[in-house]
């Protein structure tokens, strides 16, 4: 326990508003509902580059989502500050 008391403690490295964020996974399990749905839906694939395709969709629409919400997730002007990298942008649709 002691040996992964750094791996353990990580988030309190983060801002307060984003600790309670973190300790869920809540935003994954939705994801995995969805794609689930979706390829419940589909059935059987004609090959394994069709469900690639079908999934891919799935967490680009997901991404494109989650970077126009503002409230819901961490934001990105919100976890600017912690980065070492003194560039970073906005994703295009959000721009």
């Amino acid at each position: 326990m002691d040996e992964a008391e750094a791996d353990v403690l990580a988030y309190m490295d983060f801002p307060t508003a984003h600790r309670v964020k973190l300790h869920s996974t809540d935003p994954l399990e939705r994801v995995n509902g969805e794609v689930k749905r979706r390829t419940d839906v589909i059935g059987i694939f004609p090959n394994e580059e069709a469900a690639v395709r079908l999934v891919g969709a799935i967490l680009l629409e997901q991404n494109d989502e989650w970077s126009v919400q503002r409230g819901r997730y961490m934001t990105l002007e919100t976890i600017a500050p912690l980065s070492d990298n003194p560039v970073i942008s906005l994703p295009a649709v959000a721009v």
